[in-house]
């Protein structure tokens, strides 16, 4: 795969990403405006203080608390997508599991716990019980919303972990070497090498040049010998 297409590709899974993410900032900002409801309903008829939140108004707290977490999800799972970061992404991956593993572990004792109602603290503005009569009325509807959700999440999560893994890696994919003309040259040069070339080469690898230089060095010590012996005797 060459670089254009893997750049391609990971354009294609961030878009998608952001995108699946801005499909469940739906929920999180519906639970937000949800509780803020809850609130200000509350405030018009009684004196709100931060001390009647928990216990009195612990419902309220629980879904603003989760509405404000599942933002700042999106909101790092968008920004690490954007910025290409191996880091955000993986701090992204983390909590999206350990979201999952909440999720997993409430829908397990709704189903399993026949009277998880009763174990829930009392909620003084009755919103709870609102909650529940709206869900079970429309319990098909709800049942199939959830179901889009975990979905989302799960292939959120999925695409999270492939684009962590494009980011990390480093890319293999370089040019050919054949494209490029590599010049080699010795570093070192032999110091007994002579400090000429050779013009011509014969296509038996006989090397004229060469042979006649030698031809003449050896002439000239011959010369040079023979008017020593020469000196000596006289």
């Amino acid at each position: 795969m060459s670089r254009s297409r893997r750049s391609g590709l990971h354009c294609c899974l961030a878009f998608l990403f952001k995108f699946l993410a801005f499909l469940q900032a739906f929920a999180a900002v519906s639970a937000l405006l949800y509780a803020a409801w809850i609130l200000s309903r509350w405030a018009r008829h009684h004196h709100l203080h931060l001390h009647h939140l928990l216990p009195d108004l612990w419902f309220v707290c629980a879904l603003m608390a989760a509405g404000l977490f599942y933002c700042l999800l999106l909101l790092a799972g968008c920004v690490a997508a954007e910025i290409n970061s191996a880091c955000f992404l993986c701090f992204h991956t983390i909590l999206a599991v350990l979201m999952m593993l909440l999720e997993a572990a409430l829908a397990a004792d709704l189903f399993f716990n026949k009277n998880w109602i009763q174990d829930l603290p009392y909620d003084r503005t009755g919103e709870l019980s609102n909650l529940l009569s709206f869900i079970q009325s429309n319990l098909h509807l709800c049942k199939w919303a959830a179901i889009a959700i975990v979905a989302t999440q799960a292939f959120s999560l999925l695409l999270a972990t492939i684009l962590r893994t494009m980011v990390s890696t480093p890319s293999a994919d370089y040019d050919s070497d054949e494209d490029f003309v590599v010049i080699r040259r010795p570093l070192l040069v032999a110091q007994g090498a002579p400090a000429y070339l050779p013009t011509t080469v014969d296509t038996r690898g006989f090397h004229p040049d060469l042979w006649s230089s030698r031809m003449r060095h050896k002439s000239l010590s011959a010369t040079l010998l023979a008017m020593n012996n020469t000196r000596f005797r006289t």
